[in-house]
């Protein structure tokens, strides 16, 4: 295995890997910025068969599917049950409800803003934290400033297949050495403005019974080291089927690395906890990584993330 970058090199890529000011001081958009319209095309040109995918989990107010999940509530308001008989009352009726939820976490699949996390009181772009605020929520990077959508090349490197595996263990972590591998075997190469999907298979884990998951102390994903990575090859966004960062943490006094860099150094943009295992399937019957990706976050003011439905198209 690779050797793990110490904290202090940790530390330093808040410099080294810094976006502040690239595309200018107002920016809010930070590595999207890499999707040029052109991405867009040759994003494009990947649909060929019209298969879709969906990358989320559904979202369950019913039962929880997971040891983490802050069940979301769904209050209905307005019912198909107590209609009246038609020969006697209304004809007519509607059904409506309340709903809410706790997006960040561990387990509903979410898109973070760049108003999500915060390094020594400063946001991306060294926007001060307190632009994040409790009457208006984020002044600076809501998830409505990708009101538009976002569209680009995806690119799934599957980590656990090339390494043999049905899931990663628990809390291994994923290198440079890795990502460069599972292209190799896939023939892919991530790209500028790419969309880069990691999967460790741990959406598969979670779906076989308890007894049959094995050690359960820890969750992989990237390690720090992949950060220079993801930098030099220009990624916009990262997502994967766990949260992001290995857990437990392996640096004192820094939780989720990966989130505190990439969001606030790089203002690079995350899907948490997506759901790989569909996509790993039809990338293996189409014998192809790369797809259209989609993304259509709600336009909600001051908001910093929330649930998506990323769709990938063949």
């Amino acid at each position: 295995m690779p050797n793990a970058p110490s904290l202090d090199e940790v530390l330093s890529y808040f410099e080294t890997l810094s976006n502040w000011g690239r595309w200018g001081a107002d920016d809010q958009l930070g590595a999207i910025n890499l999707i040029s319209p052109a991405k867009r095309r040759e994003a494009a040109a990947l649909v060929t068969e019209g298969i879709t995918v969906s990358c989320a989990w559904d979202i369950n107010s019913v039962t929880a599917h997971d040891p983490s999940y802050r069940r979301p509530q769904r209050i209905m308001l307005g019912t198909g049950e107590d209609l009246q008989d038609p020969a006697t009352g209304d004809r007519w009726g509607f059904a409506w409800e309340f709903l809410g939820l706790i997006y960040h976490g561990f387990a509903v699949t979410h898109l973070d803003s760049l108003a999500h996390v915060f390094w020594d009181k400063k946001m991306y772009n060294g926007v001060p934290a307190e632009h994040v605020a409790s009457e208006k929520g984020a002044q600076d990077y809501a998830i409505s400033v990708l009101g538009q959508g976002v569209n680009s090349r995806g690119v799934l490197l599957d980590v656990a297949a090339t390494k043999g595996k049905d899931w990663l263990d628990a809390d291994e972590t994923v290198f440079p050495e890795d990502l460069e591998a599972a292209e190799q075997r896939q023939g892919v190469q991530v790209s500028e403005g790419d969309i880069l999907l990691l999967r460790t298979g741990h959406a598969r884990k979670r779906r076989v019974p308890k007894d049959q998951r094995g050690d359960e102390s820890g969750i992989p994903s990237w390690q720090a080291a992949c950060l220079p990575w993801l930098h030099a090859r220009g990624v916009a966004m990262i997502g994967s089927d766990t949260a992001n960062d290995v857990a437990p943490q392996q640096y004192e006094g820094m939780e989720n690395p990966v989130h505190l860099v990439g969001v606030t150094a790089m203002g690079l943009w995350l899907i948490d906890n997506c759901d790989l295992e569909a996509l790993h399937e039809a990338c293996e019957a189409q014998q192809r990584w790369a797809f259209q990706l989609t993304i259509a976050p709600l336009r909600w003011l001051g908001a910093t993330g929330c649930p998506v439905n990323p769709i990938a198209v063949f």
